[in-house]
This record gives C-alpha cells, structure tokens and sequence, in this order.
C-alpha cells in the first residue's frame, strides 16, 4: 500500500504540472495491476489524510476512469425497482436523456443567425435547464443519505471526489441559467450568446457523462458491497422525505422493503441519553444545546402554564425561576392578553399554526414568533415562543465564505 501510494503521489504531482494525460494513463495501468476499486480508494484517503487537497486528488479522476472504462466496460449493477441505487440510475438515465436533447437544440439554435429565429428552441432550452434545476433533489439525496451511510463504513474519499463532481455540476449549471436569461433579455450579443451556450453545454455534458459513470460503476457497487438490506430500507425511507425530481420515473419508486421500523426490533434505550427521531442526545448536552441557539425560547403546554424557558447569554425578554407554572396569560400586559389569547385558541382549533410579529426596541429588531407544537397524531402540546434580534441579520449583504 505504501509504495502504491507514493507512486499515486508522484503521479498527481505530474498531472497537476501538467503531465501527458495519455502516459498517465499508462503510468496508472502499471501502478494498479493487480488492484480493485476499494483497494485504490483506501491508498487514495491514505494521501488526503498525510495532507494532499482533495481538488488535487481529483485531477487523477479522469486517469482512474478512462483505465476503468477499459477494465469495467458498462456495469450492470443488478438491484430490485425501488432500491435507493435503482432510483438513483434511472435519474441518471434520464439527465444523459436531457443532456443529449438539450445538445442537439442548442446545435440547431446556433445555426441560427438571430434572436428572433429561435424562439421554439428557446422553449425546449428553457424546459430541459428546469429539468436540470429538478435535479437538486437528485444530488441531496446522494450527499445527504447515501454518502453519509457508506463512510459510516469507512470509505470516505469516494463520497467526498463525488460531491467535489457535484459542486462542479451546480457551477456549470449556474452558467447554463445565466445564459440562458441573458439571451432571453438580449442582455448580450447573439454569437456571444451561442458560443457561451455550446461551450457551457459542452463542457456540462461531459461531465455528467464521466461523473455517472463513476457513480454507476464504483461508487454504487462498492455501496453495495458496503450496506446492510436494514440500512437500504432506512436509506430509502429518507430518500422519500427528502423528494425526488420531477422526471423520476414512478415505477421506480414504487414500495422497497419493509419499513424501517418493523426491519429489526428497537435497541433498548440506554441510561441518561434520550432518543430523537434523527439521533440519541445524551440528556446532559440538551440544555447547553438549547442554550446556545441564539433566540429565546419559552414553552407553554397545553393547559396554558408556562413550562420552560431557555437561559441564553443573552436573553431579550426577562425571565425567572417564578414563571415556571404561571398562567401565560398573566406573564403578558392587559392590553395584549386577546392577541395572546386569539393565538392559542388559534393553535387549538388547528387554524393557524404560526403567528408572527416584529417590534422595534431602542435600536433593535425583534422578531417574534409562536408555534404550535404537536404530537404526530396531530394532538396539541402547547405553544413555542421564539424571540430573536434580527437587528444584524437585516443589515446583512452579499457572502460571507470565509471565517475570520
């Protein structure tokens, strides 16, 4: 593993300096002979953990996928309709679908000599780009729920190349609907607009091409390999609250599996950690967690006594130990008991399950806001204050990327 790593090493410094990509190749063959997917991944998190970027490691992307290609030729990865990888191929299947389409209208338009001779073309360009915007839900799902599940089983530089490809993806598609509204506000030049359409589109289509691929036929076997049939029951219920695209064929998302719940029998719960839905808190994080969101927080249940309230470094609104069962109508002054009153009859009714206002004091913004809070059944718990300076928040413009 060592010297395959250090001669992996030499060989990104190489193409980083711009090295043949042909003799790369050959230099790649020869340093991998005898290895599979999983064992060149392992010496690849090896470099990133002695310090080498990972936009560095990427570079060697293209080299490890054309030798693949050789080896590999198209994969058939063989998992049930349903099956969270099965979903994930058929939105595949469809974006190379788009991309091919959106090539051949994007060729016809620039034929074209002006503006006013693509109109059909520009509703096709503009139909299949909404396509592409539908397909956020497509990468979420894979960053969000599949990459998390396979580095819980030690493999973590896959994942991480993958989700560099989707940067790229949203980058390139962000150029495609910039021009896209330029050339429909004629903000720039017709040949201007065509060259950057070809290249943008281009350049977006060898991507996708290269980046599923990968996905196809290195990334999803390996998960395969990786994850329990539980995990994948799991897997696929969150797919589901996360959504999917707009062009996901339905028949594959049709029922897979059991449900999550009746897989296996619940762990017993252990001592002092209380189980969320999304995870075990241990109970003596919950306080200094709540603490430390910047709002206030007062809790009232459902019979209108006051239960809880947060003790942030920096409250807006007083609090004492004496609130702790008080009637939340007597904590508010006469002239605004029917408002507080109006709310709560309100949340109990299920009309409403938000109010919201915003009140100046001194030189701050308070915003302030009620919530119902509910059971799953949908029965009523009682209602969550939330107060919160917003005075900096409004002051706020354009990005802050990089810490202090």
């Amino acid at each position: 593993m060592g010297t395959k790593k250090e001669k992996l090493k030499e060989l990104i410094t190489k193409l980083d300096e711009g090295y043949d990509p042909d003799k790369a190749k050959e230099d790649f063959k020869g340093i991998i002979s005898d290895t599979g997917p999983d064992e060149l991944a392992k010496a690849e998190e090896e470099l990133v953990k002695d310090g080498m970027p990972r936009e560095k490691l990427n570079k060697l992307c293209d080299v490890h996928l054309a030798v693949f290609k050789e080896k590999l030729g198209e994969a058939k990865v063989l998992v049930p309709v349903g099956h969270p990888v099965n979903i994930l191929m058929e939105e595949h299947r469809m974006v190379l679908g788009f991309v091919e389409k959106l090539n051949k209208v994007v060729t016809k338009a620039a034929s074209k000599k002006d503006f006013s001779k693509i109109d059909e073309e520009m509703i096709v360009i503009k139909d299949i780009a909404h396509h592409f915007q539908e397909a956020i839900k497509h990468y979420l799902r894979e960053e969000n729920v599949l990459f998390p599940y396979i580095e819980k089983h030690g493999l973590t530089e896959p994942p991480a190349q993958m989700w560099i490809d989707h940067d790229k993806i949203r980058a390139l598609e962000k150029n495609l609907y910039d021009v896209i509204e330029a050339g429909e506000k004629k903000e720039i030049k017709f040949a201007v607009f065509k060259e950057t359409l070809l290249r943008t589109v281009g350049s977006l289509a060898n991507l996708l091409g290269t980046h599923f691929f990968k996905e196809n036929n290195i990334l999803f076997p390996a998960s395969l390999r990786l994850l329990t049939e539980d995990e994948w029951v799991t897997v696929r219920k969150e797919f589901d609250e996360i959504g999917y695209c707009c062009f996901t064929p339905e028949d594959s998302q049709q029922p897979f599996g059991v449900k999550a719940d009746e897989a296996k029998p619940k762990e017993e719960l252990k001592a002092g950690v209380i189980e969320f839905e999304t995870g075990p808190v241990p109970i003596e994080f919950i306080e200094p967690i709540i603490n430390s969101i910047p709002v206030d927080m007062t809790f009232v249940d459902e019979n209108d006594k006051v239960v809880f309230f947060s003790k942030g470094e920096e409250r807006i609104f007083l609090r004492t130990k004496a609130v702790i069962g008080r009637d939340v109508h007597l904590c508010h002054p006469e002239k605004s008991i029917h408002v507080v009153k109006k709310i709560l009859d309100d949340f109990r009714k299920k009309k409403r399950d938000v109010a919201e206002f915003w009140i100046n004091i001194k030189d701050l913004k308070i915003h302030i806001r009620y919530f119902a809070v509910r059971s799953k059944e949908g029965k009523y718990l009682g209602c969550l204050e939330v107060s919160q300076d917003i005075t900096k928040i409004q002051k706020l413009e354009g990005q802050k990327r990089l810490l202090d």
